[in-house]
């Protein structure tokens, strides 16, 4: 398997716990696909043999935390501060773009300059409030804009 380059990915992180894994992670691959359709609409589609510019991927707080050739790349955290440690660092550093008070919360700078978010709620079926909010009122969408214009300013490999 070639190396994998961490300059292209845009990642999805969710929690270690079982209650993570069986909740979030399917949530974090919705999000994943909606990523992929949105990178369709925005990029050229890479020539054959070559990668495209952007690879959102699904992985672990815990591989996340570890591993420093990806700590400078943008992310999307999902599921609270209880179950995904990612999140929990990021209560008190991103700004909150929406909450709806002990349901739900949308992490994230709005004007684009700090390309990571947190997406949660108080329990399950609130994240997956969550997670459809961030999706239907144009959040994600505009993360990945954010996203994509970083990497044509920076492209991968550089």
């Amino acid at each position: 398997m070639p190396e994998i380059e961490t300059d292209r990915l845009l990642l999805i992180i969710t929690g270690v716990q079982l209650k993570a894994e069986l909740g979030d992670r399917p949530l974090a691959y919705r999000i994943e696909a909606e990523i992929r359709r949105l990178l369709d609409e925005l990029l050229e589609k890479p020539a054959p043999g070559e990668l495209p510019a952007l690879v959102p991927v699904v992985l672990s707080d815990v591989y996340f935390l570890n591993n420093d050739a990806i700590q400078n790349r943008p992310f999307i955290a999902i599921g609270g501060p209880g179950m995904n440690m990612v999140s929990a660092s990021l209560v008190e550093e991103l700004p909150t773009a929406l909450t709806i008070e002990n349901v739900l919360v949308v992490q994230m700078d709005l004007d684009l300059k700090d390309l990571r978010c947190s997406v949660w709620g108080m329990d399950h079926l609130s994240t997956v409030r969550a997670v459809e909010t961030f999706i239907v009122k144009g959040y994600l969408e505009t993360f990945v804009k954010g996203v994509v214009e970083k990497q044509k300013a920076e492209p991968a490999g550089e």
